[in-house]
């Protein structure tokens, strides 16, 4: 990598006790800063890693726990107070490979990406051995983040092995970044607000030992709701703040029309249902086409936000 180019290592500690000695043993030497942030740990991960003596190893302490991304936002901080060009977020379970690092680095260094992230589903033989339960919820997620993000590139969305480089982090609020497990797909949604180039990089995940505090009720209760204010967000500052184009447009006539033929024509059935009788086709057609037309201006407007995919200039 080029001299000047400073390189740190993140590394969120909570019960990594068992891994983070090989985590932090398996980083190159040619890494500037590696900084293990432990989040008030109970097993003292944080010293463990102290006991290492890895050379420009720096441990940060939380006082309370703070969840993943909370360790990530102190992380990012301090990597940011060394002037460190770009910062990698690697776990301390052991299932991100060091050996992939460079994988991550080169579309930064080449200015092709701002923004790296393993995807665990390009890699077919190692996807044999991820927990079904595992592949069945990122296939899901990775669609429901694709609309909230308007990255519809990438998938594996939850997949944490990422790299972003200073010219974004920079202009993000990192206050602002969600502390818990939607960390890393509330910061997909900020990127591209600021039109970050995100490029997926095949990675393949090892499985072990390690016990994932990613739970099913997690996803299933917090994330949906998360990614929706995620969309409206987004939406907001891309189509009617920082821009206003044909898809406002079609978002601002779409949506409404498409509701209210919803629920015209809902209401209408629910009254044909109770009075045994058949609604006018005039009353049909009023509730139908608004629906045709709502759909097919959101389709339009979705057509044009997976064409405005931010890409790097040639």
């Amino acid at each position: 990598m080029p001299d000047n180019t400073k390189i740190a290592v993140v590394v969120p500690s909570y019960k990594t006790a068992s891994h983070i000695r090989d985590v932090i043993a398996s980083l190159p030497e040619n890494i500037d800063h590696v900084i293990v942030v432990d989040d008030a740990c109970p097993e003292s991960s944080g010293k463990i890693a102290e006991s290492t003596n890895k050379k420009n190893l720096i441990v940060l302490y939380h006082e309370h726990n703070q969840g993943v991304g909370g360790a990530m936002v102190s992380g990012y901080k301090k990597a940011l107070e060394l002037n460190c060009d770009i910062a990698v977020k690697m776990d301390g379970d052991g299932q991100m490979d060091a050996s992939y690092l460079q994988n991550l680095l080169t579309p930064l260094l080449k200015n092709e990406a701002d923004y790296t992230k393993g995807n665990r589903f390009r890699d077919f033989t190692a996807l044999k051995f991820m927990p079904w339960i595992r592949f069945f919820g990122n296939s899901i997620l990775s669609f429901l983040l694709k609309v909230a993000s308007g990255y519809w590139n990438i998938m594996d969305p939850t997949n944490g092995y990422t790299a972003i480089h200073r010219r974004v982090l920079e202009k993000i609020d990192l206050d602002k970044l969600s502390k818990g497990y939607f960390f890393e797909s509330d910061m997909l949604i900020r990127l591209n607000i600021i039109n970050a180039v995100v490029k997926d990089v095949s990675i393949p995940a090892k499985y072990g030992s390690e016990n994932s505090s990613l739970k099913i009720k997690k996803i299933i209760f917090i994330f949906p709701q998360k990614l929706i204010k995620g969309l409206f967000r987004r939406l907001a500052f891309k189509y009617f703040i920082y821009d206003f184009n044909i898809a406002s447009v079609y978002i601002l006539v779409g949506i409404p029309t498409f509701l209210f033929g919803l629920i015209f024509g809902s209401i209408e059935w629910l009254r044909s249902i109770h009075s045994a009788m058949a609604r006018p086709l005039g009353t049909i057609m009023l509730a139908v086409l608004p629906i045709i037309l709502g759909a097919q201006l959101l389709l339009q407007a979705i057509s044009i936000d997976i064409n405005s995919i931010p890409k790097k200039e040639k």
